[in-house]
């Protein structure tokens, strides 16, 4: 019995030379209608020019030049189409890039075996150790603009890029945590550098094709090809959802990748790869580029974003709550919290709803963040707000909301406080606990703490069931509200002993408990 046996009856061994002679024929026309039905197979998978459809813009790689390489991009000049993804790629790699950025960080010295064998006069000598990581980028101009991920260069002391067989110094000159976007400069030599133009991703449709360049796992010049599976996805990976808008997509996407661009079959940018689901099978996420085209002119500029920022907690509102607000629909949002200055010094409550911005009407959270973040700290917004039934106007003079809402903070050493190293066991990312992250996790004003941006699988919290977005409320018995206290309790933990934590978890109906690990 074989592996390929069916369930079909076994044929009688009496037979004729004309049923023979009929099972021969039988057979050669099964095997050709079975070669037959293979081609079409093969002509429905064929991913010539007719798969991708006409366009009538040009392709749009450009290296500086007239170069004929470019022209051959397209199969059928007056359609526009591209005749293979290969050629697609040939164009497109030139102007990708491989990141890599070093941290140099120093720790005490003697932290290891040999501590032992010293002499208990002898002075300590501070000694430096390197951390590398490797990620992705794309030239967007011929004089040496680069964009990447904020991940890639979070914290880097050094940052170089692989250019073909070169090895060029690259200067970090912008970042936005709240986007995962950084944009980098090199110097230009004599020619100028092959470069990739930002297109427009509101024109993607679920299903177009796609594809990821960059350099997954270290490996360089690597593509990967898909279509777009959802549009503007919210992911929650960088604190602030207020502006995600990621890219769905089955191009592979792995560690390495970051950074890198997804173009569409013209070879324009459309999104940044950015982030990757563990948990399932070919489902990538890339930074759309309407994000990147909004905040590229800020990054070159001034290096930064600056956003306006209300100071106010915030959520969508419900029918029954409109009706208890005294409001025709349940549209307009509810102000839970009054927590910044800006709205403080407008004369802002908890119950007020907002309903306008300068006029214009706003729907839900998302649309009024937007709205106000478009802004500059500094400009003078009028409100119309409804309150106990009431209609009022006030004005805000909005503040910051990178300063106000503040950074994500990665255990690692401290340089500065030698009693904060060697906290990488815990295996953790932690932040602050925002007005943005209240909402996400639809927390309740006397909830304090620490959020665990991400537990890692090596971290000993994980064997006792703290998982992402878990709050750490108090370490060691001490209450903890920001991550320097968070650092400090934990720093005092030595060798052999235990840290207690007292985590509450939003994201499992609340559930909260004592974890206690050793530090090893």
């Amino acid at each position: 019995m074989t592996g390929f046996e069916t369930d079909s009856p076994k044929p009688s061994h009496r037979t004729t030379s004309g049923l023979a002679t009929w099972r021969w024929l039988a057979a050669g026309t099964s095997l050709l209608a079975a070669v037959v039905f293979g081609i079409v197979l093969a002509g429905g998978l064929d991913l010539g020019p007719s798969v991708f459809g006409s366009s009538p813009q040009p392709p749009a790689i450009t290296d500086g030049s007239e170069n004929p390489r470019f022209s051959d991009l397209v199969a059928d000049d007056a359609n526009r189409q591209i005749a293979s993804f290969a050629d697609l790629a040939e164009a497109v790699l030139p102007a990708v890039v491989t990141v890599r950025s070093t941290t140099v960080e120093e720790a005490p010295g003697g932290q290891d075996m040999f501590r032992f064998f010293q002499r208990r006069d002898q002075e300590e000598e501070p000694r430096e150790f390197r951390r590398q990581g490797t990620g992705s980028g794309f030239f967007i101009s011929p004089d040496g603009w680069l964009v990447t991920n904020f991940h890639v260069v979070d914290g880097a002391t050094e940052v170089e890029i692989r250019y073909g067989d070169d090895i060029l110094e690259a200067e970090v000159r912008g970042a936005d945590p709240s986007t995962d976007l950084a944009v980098l400069k090199v110097d230009p030599d004599s020619d100028a550098f092959p470069h990739l133009r930002v297109g427009d991703s509101e024109s993607l449709r679920v299903g177009d094709w796609v594809m990821a360049v960059g350099s997954p796992l270290g490996m360089t010049t690597s593509v990967t090809v898909g279509v777009v599976s959802g549009k503007g996805r919210v992911l929650g990976i960088t604190g602030d959802t207020a502006f995600d808008d990621f890219i769905q997509t089955d191009a592979a996407i792995n560690r390495g990748n970051s950074g890198g661009p997804l173009v569409n079959t013209r070879g324009e940018v459309i999104g940044v790869s950015t982030a990757m689901n563990y948990g399932a099978e070919n489902i990538g996420f890339a930074v759309s580029s309407k994000v990147l085209t909004s905040v590229l002119p800020d990054l070159r500029g001034e290096g930064r974003v600056s956003r306006g920022y209300l100071g106010v907690g915030i959520r969508d509102l419900e029918e029954v709550e409109a009706r208890a607000f005294r409001l025709g629909a349940a549209r307009g949002v509810l102000v839970r919290t009054v927590e910044a200055k800006p709205a403080r010094d407008a004369g802002l409550r908890a119950g007020d709803v907002i309903v306008s911005v300068d006029g214009r009407p706003v729907a839900d959270t998302t649309e009024l963040i937007q709205n106000i973040s478009s802004r500059k700290p500094g400009d003078k917004v009028q409100l119309g707000i409804v309150r106990r039934g009431e209609s009022i106007d006030k004005t805000v003079t909005l503040g910051d909301r990178s300063e106000e809402l503040g950074a994500r903070t990665i255990l690692q050493p401290e340089t500065e406080e030698p009693e904060s190293t060697n906290l990488e066991w815990l295996d953790v990312e932690i932040e602050p606990l925002s007005a943005s992250l209240r909402q996400t996790l639809r927390l309740e004003d006397d909830i304090e703490g620490v959020v665990l941006r991400r537990v890692g699988n090596d971290s000993p919290l994980t064997e006792k069931g703290v998982v992402d977005f878990d709050i750490v409320r108090e370490v060691n018995g001490e209450s903890v509200s920001s991550p320097q206290a968070f650092l400090a309790e934990v720093a005092k933990v030595d060798s052999g002993d235990p840290l207690l934590l007292f985590v509450y978890s939003p994201t499992r109906g609340g559930f909260q408990d004592f974890v206690v690990v050793e530090r090893p």
